[in-house]
């Protein structure tokens, strides 16, 4: 069964950086297509990142030019730089498999303070 287990949340203040950690286990990230998502308090789920086999990238129009996905295939992790930080960012994050999710991992979450 595949797990995924986010980290790296946490409080900081607009215009601050974090970068968010997804391990993999049970599938290989370099042969799937991963993403991140985000979920705010009230609000559906929403695809932010998302990186493809082949190492192409593409972001919701809320975080383009700030945030990036990359991944270490070594470690079977994915990564999201988040930069120049907004209070809207703030949200639980989740990586998963866009095309045919995986089960849910707990998620991270990331406040924004204005």
């Amino acid at each position: 069964q595949v797990q995924l287990v986010e980290s790296g949340g946490g409080l900081v203040q607009a215009g601050g950086s974090l970068r968010l950690s997804c391990v993999v286990s049970g599938s290989i990230v370099s042969m799937n297509n991963m993403g991140w998502y985000r979920q705010a308090p009230g609000k559906e789920r929403e695809l932010v990142a998302r990186i493809q086999i082949f190492g192409s990238t593409n972001y919701a129009d809320s975080v383009k030019g700030r945030f990036t996905i990359s991944r270490d295939n070594a470690k079977n992790t994915v990564f999201l730089q988040m930069n120049k930080m907004k209070p809207e960012d703030t949200a639980v994050y989740y990586c998963n498999r866009p095309a045919s999710l995986f089960y849910w991992g707990q998620g991270t979450q990331v406040t924004v303070s204005s």
